[in-house]
């Protein structure tokens, strides 16, 4: 089948670990490839933001990337693409004319704007992955949410309309089910993780004697690093790294690094508590196979692949109870949920990990292999294309015949 994957902001082809990728570019990008694995047609359409960079990009995975002229050829924040959105649509319209596809996927709810338009005029389903509602996001930041005051309306509108909703998350899916989106026009199909890249063996960081613990993601308030730092303070012998890129150009003048290391000052624990900024994704790899525990403890989170790349590289995950960490993380089986962003708590239910070598070992080979056999992304790309077979009436039958 020949698959339109419209993702208006998170490009496929961004370096993984970089400051600018977040979970969206590599979901969309390995979904992508596990697709063209499985003997599909995949075609990316991101938004221009390099002059100089090819309107189509054929990708060594197989999968070929359009960038869209919507607004300014340069990178601009995500909650300022809305009023190029029209452009950008208006180029689906006239690219799918010209090379059509059987169905469309956005990804984001702005992406799911521009492309519900576009499929309208040539009768395209389209299946939506929010990655993330907005509902949730001003439930936790309130009136600090960056996001423009139209998007919950746009994605309830977005919702209502699409053939098939992919929820990241069972907590997703009750979301949309909040907002009158029909049970059966939902499923739940999370991310995935890549089991090469992110495997037991290939070597670790450099540490010291210490415990360690590792945090990972871009320096966010919600992302609740300030709790690991404040739990450091009840875990002697024992140091915090958190890798991730800063909001703005330079590490050491975000707002949030110098929050944590005031943080990490008032408790006493500066000496032990570093933060690396970007790291590559071979480094990640190794990054997460030096640690002792890893701690995943954001205030919300959609889904989050942090705990299952450390998962794949055989680590046990202490992890706050929200959104998508519900699901990958087994309370008492892969790591331990904690169900209050508590330092008290998180130093907690990291302390027997860190006394108890065998018992690190014992979560970490059952996390490995929840990775590995439950968020592969091939199988992920099943997951998916058993969604897309589901609006299979609204297509050509034939096209959405397996090869």
């Amino acid at each position: 089948m020949k698959i339109a994957m419209v993702s208006a902001h998170a490009s496929p082809l961004v370096e993984p670990g970089g400051s600018a990728t977040g979970g969206r570019n590599v979901h969309v990008a390995a979904l992508s490839a596990a697709l063209v694995r499985a003997g599909h047609q995949v075609t990316v359409y991101t938004r221009r933001d390099d002059p100089h960079i090819r309107t189509e990009v054929a990708t060594r995975e197989g999968y070929l990337v359009v960038h869209v002229p919507a607004g300014p050829a340069a990178p601009l924040p995500r909650d300022q693409i809305l009023p190029h959105l029209g452009e950008f649509g208006t180029f689906l319209q006239r690219h799918w004319s010209m090379h059509p596809a059987d169905l469309v996927h956005a990804h984001y709810w702005m992406s799911a704007l521009a492309a519900e338009l576009a499929a309208r005029a040539h009768r395209l389903p389209v299946l939506v992955s929010f990655h993330g509602l907005g509902t949730v996001a001003r439930r936790h930041h309130g009136l600090a949410d960056t996001s423009p005051r139209s998007r919950i309306r746009f994605e309830r509108l977005i919702a209502l309309r699409a053939a098939h909703v992919l929820a990241a998350s069972s907590d997703e899916a009750a979301e949309l089910a909040r907002m009158g989106v029909p049970r059966f026009r939902t499923s739940v199909v999370p991310g995935g993780v890549d089991p090469v890249a992110f495997a037991p063996t290939g070597g670790a960081a450099a540490r010291g004697a210490r415990y360690r613990l590792v945090s990972v993601g871009r320096l966010l308030r919600r992302k609740g690093f300030d709790v690991g730092v404040r739990a450091l303070a009840e875990l002697p012998d024992t140091e915090l790294v958190i890798a991730g890129g800063a909001v703005g150009d330079d590490i050491d003048d975000d707002g949030e690094g110098r929050r944590l290391r005031r943080i990490a000052g008032e408790h006493g624990v500066a000496d032990r508590f570093r933060i690396l900024g970007p790291v590559s994704h071979v480094g990640m790899a190794r990054l997460y196979r030096s640690a002792d525990v890893v701690l995943c403890t954001p205030w919300f989170e959609p889904f989050g692949l942090v705990p299952l790349e450390a998962m794949a590289c055989r680590r046990p995950v202490v992890a706050t109870a929200v959104g998508g960490l519900r699901d990958t993380v087994v309370d008492g089986v892969t790591g331990r949920l904690v169900y209050t962003p508590d330092p008290h708590e998180v130093a907690r239910a990291v302390r027997p990990l860190l006394a108890d070598a065998t018992l690190r070992e014992t979560w970490g080979a059952a996390a490995d292999d929840r990775a590995r056999d439950g968020y592969n992304w091939d199988k992920v790309a099943a997951a998916t294309l058993h969604a897309y077979r589901r609006i299979a009436p609204q297509c050509d039958a034939a096209a959405l015949s397996t090869r």
